[in-house]
């Protein structure tokens, strides 16, 4: 079985209910019916209903199972207000201006999951990034210990002798520029998680840098010295290990030579980079040179699962993203 039917059937066995925000857009629409009918998730669409319901009858799409909502006009407005007030009131957040942020549905997405109406939200098909992501930092927030949010990227490698049978994961390849040696060491526990929740196999972390136990001095290294020791004692049940070089990680004879004693060098099945542009650069070489297949990104460290989509997106890319945030929310 390969890791996306892996995901989807480990997604279908909880039933997690996912809000979809942009719920009349045409990709969206078929990519809840095929969600539907394979039972990955319960699907919520949020949108004018009965444009909704026209639009994926046009289209021959089966949505019978979905809920839809109207943030306009739903019952649960005036609930959802007071929260955003009681979270937000100090910074100028009213009741009146709350109701009308709910019409978006990005903003009403946000506070379903807020409540508990909802596990997950996938979106981004026509809406940008920071439209997508605002709401959540300033509701859903972050996870608790962690101040940070990443994003990993799940390589699957051509050759199985590297990782876990040919499967690594790299973080963060996507948000955060430059992070300091705590927000590393939260990068690195979260990496785990959602190595443990998609994956599906137990991480072994290795913290890269250009220095292997020492071998370089330098702040930069200093930095990843640090990051280690603190996702150690964040994470004790996790295995940790750096700094280490990339060959170092993940080949077991100069992982041997370089790092003796070390449990994760030589077999690290995830590999923490220390700035972003370290970690875009590795994925995009490795997806490119070495043929690998880049999942991803798979957003972390949001206290619920939200994960962004490119406005190019596919059907299916939609229908796989639905599926990575119902397991990620299973194994929150």
């Amino acid at each position: 079985m390969d890791l996306l039917n892996q995901i989807k059937q480990n997604a279908k066995k909880h039933g997690k209910k996912i809000v979809l925000p942009e719920g009349n857009e045409e990709r969206t629409l078929e990519a809840a019916s095929i969600i539907l009918k394979e039972e990955t998730a319960k699907l919520i669409l949020l949108g004018n209903i009965e444009e909704i319901k026209n639009r994926a009858a046009e289209k021959g799409f089966d949505i019978e199972k979905a809920e839809i909502i109207d943030p306009k006009t739903s019952d649960k407005r005036n609930s959802y207000a007071e929260i955003m007030v009681e979270l937000r009131g100090k910074k100028g957040m009213t009741t009146e201006k709350a109701l009308e942020l709910l019409n978006d549905p990005l903003y009403y997405a946000t506070l379903m999951i807020k409540a508990g109406d909802a596990d997950g939200e996938v979106a981004g098909a026509e809406n940008s990034t920071g439209d997508v992501l605002r709401p959540a930092f300033q509701y859903v927030k972050t996870a608790p210990g962690i101040s940070v949010v990443s994003g990993a990227f799940i390589m699957m490698l051509k050759t199985k002798e590297f990782g876990n049978d040919g499967m690594m994961v790299f973080a963060d390849c996507a948000v955060h520029p430059n992070p300091t040696a705590k927000e590393l060491a939260e990068i690195a526990v979260a990496t785990g998680k959602t190595t443990r929740a998609i994956a599906g196999f137990e991480p072994k972390i290795a913290m890269l840098s250009f220095s292997t136990k020492g071998s370089a001095k330098h702040e930069m290294v200093d930095k990843v010295v640090e990051a280690t020791k603190l996702a150690q004692e964040m994470a004790p049940d996790m295995k940790i290990d750096g700094e280490m070089q990339s060959d170092a990680a993940i080949i077991p004879a100069i992982g041997q030579k370089k790092a003796p004693g070390s449990e994760i060098a030589g077999n690290a099945n995830v590999l923490v980079f220390p700035t972003l542009e370290t970690g875009n650069i590795a994925y995009k070489l490795v997806q490119r040179l070495a043929g690998a297949e880049a999942i991803g990104p798979v957003l972390q460290g949001m206290a619920a699962p939200i994960n962004d989509l490119s406005r190019g997106c596919s059907v299916s890319d939609i229908v796989n993203l639905v599926a990575i945030t119902a397991s990620q929310a299973a194994g929150m």
